[in-house]
């Protein structure tokens, strides 16, 4: 049967301007509507993207979502029954009431041809809401008051929504199709390598008690100077980008292992970046690399490293002073290209703007951030861990072990944050206050030493989905490298 089977005469006349001025095809529409009340099992066929809201025709609307709420409570959609809903329904009377739903249900196509249909009224629904967009753009952009720059990302956001989604919001969804989504997530999560949910670092202990990194989450990792929370970062990043593994997909590439990772590195340049995660690969210090003392042996490893890494999907922003939009706008248009995107890192997030003009204090500002990112987390359905620094009030305490309260700005960060982690390296403090050589204290102090030495821990002060607590990894200065102990005892007890 073809689009336009339906022969005009045989519906309620809907000519006018307003129906000539958007894409239409009433015709599919109807055809679609007919397939779906004569056999209801062509839902099951239909693209899950379908909404009734796709539909141009408004009673075909209410009429659609009234056969999807039939059918997914196991009811029986056809004219007599749902005609009970539209009794009070205007335009189901003008349309010629139950009438006009078995006409639909006589002269439907082939259930074999509905996803066709489908297509059409989706793709249509699509070009109706770019018409819209560019009219709101145009409306836009003689406006002085707000700069080019800003229309630019918001057309952008708009019209990542729409080719992510098919419409600009997605709206309310129901429990079961929600629920149908953990159980997908919870059966890939059960097909992994060390059955995580999320995405693994390759640190075994912290993806034990993390779970790995979950879609939608925003991370913060805290430290004070020097702990080390950059090189933790970066070892992430490098970890999650070597171990990438796709397969093909009808959406493009899915990814099976590992993942796409944007690196907003608003402190350090790209080759700085680059530096450390060299000598991550290599097993050089990063000491030696910068001075240029390295042997032939030394330089051969590198070489040989930087092969193995090259191709790592590790896509780094050095720009510094980025503003929350702009950054924003980057990570849609790096998502929307073949390589796709799985995580994002921020170092660090009091370097994030939130404007060139903002009047705002810093507390507004950083709230304003930390919202921004946890809305882009979810946006784009990926990880992101915020680098943020901690206050002084840390280094006053006998125990130098931060806490939730050493968060500068901490109302806001902890708020939105699905996950806080400190950095803590006890070892720093400790080589600090060395006592007298030769005396009692000193012996003690270098047994201490010697037994923290290469030890980190990332003490997870919140976490939303799951325990709190301490784990201990191994560092190395050297190559800033964080790795698994070796030893049996690698978690501690954490209060609350």
């Amino acid at each position: 049967m073809s689009m336009n089977a339906f022969a005009p005469a045989a519906f309620p006349s809907m000519d006018g301007p307003s129906i000539q001025s958007l894409p239409h095809n009433l015709e599919a529409e109807q055809a679609l509507l007919g397939s779906l009340m004569f056999d209801n099992a062509v839902f099951e066929r239909l693209s899950d993207r379908l909404r009734g809201s796709h539909f141009y025709e408004p009673f075909h609307q209410r009429l659609y979502d009234a056969v999807e709420d039939h059918i997914r409570q196991g009811m029986l959609a056809e004219p007599t029954i749902l005609m009970e809903r539209f009794k009070q329904d205007p335009a189901f009377q003008e349309f010629g009431g139950l009438r006009y739903l078995a006409d639909l249900v006589d002269r439907a196509p082939p259930a074999a041809n509905a996803p066709d249909y489908a297509r059409v009224v989706y793709d249509l629904a699509l070009r109706r809401d770019l018409i819209r967009i560019g009219g709101e753009i145009i409306k836009e952009a003689p406006n002085p008051a707000t700069p080019a720059d800003e229309q630019i990302e918001q057309a952008e956001q708009t019209l990542y929504s729409l080719a992510e989604t098919g419409k600009p919001s997605s709206g309310f969804v129901s429990f079961s199709h929600a629920l149908s989504g953990a159980v997908q997530m919870a059966a890939e999560a059960y097909q992994r390598d060390g059955k995580l949910a999320g995405l693994a670092t390759n640190l075994d202990d912290l993806d034990s008690k993390l779970g790995g990194l979950h879609p939608s989450d925003l991370l913060i990792l805290a430290g004070r100077p020097s702990m080390g929370k950059t090189a933790l970062a970066t070892n992430i990043a490098f970890n999650v980008a070597r171990s990438y593994r796709w397969e093909p997909s009808p959406e493009g590439r899915k990814t099976v292992n590992g993942g796409v990772v944007a690196f907003y590195s608003l402190e350090m340049s790209a080759e700085q970046l680059a530096m450390r995660i060299l000598a991550d690969a290599s097993g050089v210090s990063s000491d030696k690399l910068r001075k240029g003392e390295i042997d032939a042996a030394d330089f051969g490893k590198i070489r040989d490293a930087a092969v193995e890494i090259g191709e790592s999907p590790l896509f780094i922003d050095a720009t510094g002073g980025l503003s929350i939009s702009k950054l924003a706008a980057r990570a849609r248009r790096l998502k929307r290209m073949d390589h796709g995107l799985d995580l994002i890192i921020v170092d660090y997030l009091q370097l994030i703007t939130t404007g060139e003009n903002s009047q705002k204090n810093r507390v507004q500002e950083v709230s304003e951030i930390t919202g921004g990112l946890k809305a882009l987390a979810k946006e784009l359905s990926v990880p992101i861990i915020a680098l943020s620094q901690l206050s002084r009030q840390v280094e006053q305490r006998e125990d130098k072990r931060p806490q939730l309260s050493d968060l500068r700005e901490s109302g806001s960060i902890e708020q939105d944050a699905d996950c806080v982690m400190f950095v803590y390296r006890e070892s720093y403090y400790l080589g600090r206050a060395e006592p007298r050589e030769g005396s009692e204290e000193h012996l003690k102090w270098q047994e201490d030493m010697d037994r923290l030495k290469n030890q980190a821990e990332v003490v997870i002060g919140k976490q939303r989905h799951g325990p709190i607590g301490i784990v201990k990894l191994s560092f190395d200065a050297d190559t800033t490298k964080f790795g698994n102990l070796a030893q049996g005892q690698r978690y501690d007890d954490y209060g609350d």
